[in-house]
């Protein structure tokens, strides 16, 4: 029998502070140079757990399955490039993909809304009774947007959450801020160069933690 690869969390503790602190590297591949890392090394994992969020009734309605469409296209194009279980319970899984617009955030100029949002935590986490440190990370993908842009925001956002936190300064990349004429539906060539020179690196994430902390919730 295959060991589960997505066991449920037994308990969890949330580590305070800033969780990305300083730039990944001077030169890398791609956009590598641009992204940040954490304290601990970059918040990658072997394999990915994702859960996203399911229509509210047993029978998605119009709106609730276009959302639902458009991100499991842009899951489907990350799939080939890390390893990805999708899961139908949220306490298994490391990424939660829920369907709501991003709170306004505050910028030097005023309030921003945006489209799409990762959020990412550092957690020391027990399951199958050994403790681990993981990313956690809950992306929001807001349902009022175009087809084509929902698409683009789910690809975008679920960048972020497979460890490319930063920005590409190529409208073409999928992680670009601001992207050319037509949405960016599938990763570049520039993405599958930093997430490959990215997931090469050395990080603590997803390594057993000697010795496993005390308490927990």
């Amino acid at each position: 029998m295959l060991d589960d690869p997505c066991p449920p969390v037994q308990q969890v503790r949330k580590l305070e502070g800033q969780p990305l602190t300083a730039a990944a590297a001077e030169t890398a591949p791609g956009y590598g140079a641009r992204l940040a890392t954490t304290p601990f090394g970059i918040p990658s994992l072997p394999r990915w757990c994702v859960w996203v969020e399911p229509a509210a009734a047993e029978e998605a309605d119009r709106w609730e399955q276009r959302w639902l469409n458009a991100v499991d296209a842009a899951l489907a194009d990350w799939m080939p490039l890390l390893p990805i279980t999708r899961v139908s319970d949220p306490n298994r899984a490391h990424i939660r993909v829920e369907r709501r617009r991003p709170p306004l955030r505050q910028l030097a100029g005023g309030w921003r809304a945006s489209n799409g949002r990762a959020v990412l935590q550092l957690l020391e986490v027990r399951r199958q009774e050994i403790w681990r440190l993981e990313p956690g990370v809950t992306v929001l993908v807001s349902p009022e947007l175009r087809a084509q842009t929902l698409q683009a925001t789910a690809l975008h956002e679920l960048g972020h959450a497979f460890g490319l936190w930063g920005h590409s300064n190529d409208p073409l990349d999928a992680l670009a801020p601001v992207q050319g004429a037509s949405p960016v539906l599938m990763p570049s060539a520039g993405d599958r160069r930093t997430l490959e020179w990215l997931r090469d690196q050395p990080t603590r994430f997803g390594q057993p933690l000697q010795p496993a902390p005390a308490g927990g919730r």
